[in-house]
């Protein structure tokens, strides 16, 4: 979907795309990242802070518990919390009967011409979690997650059926002509096929340009959905409004994992030099 300034607008716009995902089958949609409005992080504006809310008695959470409940769905809604004088960029997962979950604060926060998101946001204190809703156990990333691998098979390891991405990407500001789109989905669909786990990603559309007026990126859709050998089962298009399905059996995508024997054959004593930054090995 593609966002305007208007807040009440871009919810009235998820609420008949999530309507129309239920009426085909959906039990569990993808919201793309900070739905609510233009992606603000194009400037460092402080006058953007004023969008951040409590998640406690946050509208927008609230709208879509009502939504869950009546159609029986599984919702992970992305918002701009704030948290006393802390900040993050947050999903909060709301099952089928409306009930909070819990939220995950997203935890890799990128910084670059366009997407200035260290300006706004805290780095997640979460850490990476999963949720066993009424229609699957799922763990949930944000946008900048999805390029880490160790997040993906950190929410595989605490029992992910199926990984979740809601997402805004597009044109890189300093280079409009560098189209990351296919490496984008190649990055999460390595993901869904080393984890044997299906893999939602729902980007944004539309050309938005900063309150500055000096920066735009062009949002290139693009969403798609993997099945858990990473091949893509359902895409959208670069600018067009979409909803996209598909339909997994969680039971045999579990028997598959086992088969395959990759969580058997994992040596964590071994993966020392994933936990500091220069693969030493030692902190």
């Amino acid at each position: 979907m593609a966002m305007s300034e208007r807040v009440a607008d871009n919810i009235a716009t998820a609420d008949r795309l999530v309507r129309e995902a239920a009426g085909i089958g959906a039990q569990i949609v993808l919201i793309p990242e900070l739905f609510e409005g233009p992606y603000f992080c194009i400037d460092m504006l402080a006058e953007h802070f004023a969008r951040a809310f409590p998640v406690e008695g946050h509208p927008t959470v609230a709208h879509f518990q009502k939504l869950a409940a009546e159609l029986n769905v599984v919702l992970p809604i992305s918002i701009y919390e704030r948290a006393n004088n802390a900040t993050f960029n947050t999903v909060v997962i709301v099952d089928a009967d409306g009930a909070q979950l819990g939220i995950y604060r997203k935890s890799h926060i990128p910084d670059g011409v366009g997407y200035t998101e260290k300006f706004y946001f805290n780095p997640g204190d979460t850490g990476f979690r999963v949720w066993r809703t009424r229609h699957a156990t799922i763990g949930v990333g944000i946008c900048w997650d999805q390029w880490f691998p160790e997040a993906a098979r950190a929410m595989a390891l605490q029992g992910a059926e199926l990984l979740f991405y809601p997402t805004a990407i597009g044109s890189e500001p300093p280079d409009p002509a560098w189209d990351s789109s296919g490496h984008w989905q190649r990055v999460m669909q390595g993901h869904a096929g080393a984890n044997l786990t299906p893999l939602v990603a729902a980007n944004r559309i539309g050309r938005e340009v900063g309150r500055a007026g000096e920066r735009e990126i062009t949002f290139y859709g693009s969403s798609f959905i993997a099945d858990p050998t990473g091949a893509k089962v359902a895409e959208a298009g670069r600018d067009e409004e979409a909803v996209l399905t598909a339909l997994f059996d969680l039971g045999a995508v579990r028997e598959m994992r086992h088969s395959w024997g990759l969580f058997r054959d994992r040596r964590p004593d071994l993966y020392g030099a994933l936990l500091t930054h220069d693969g030493s090995g030692s902190r």
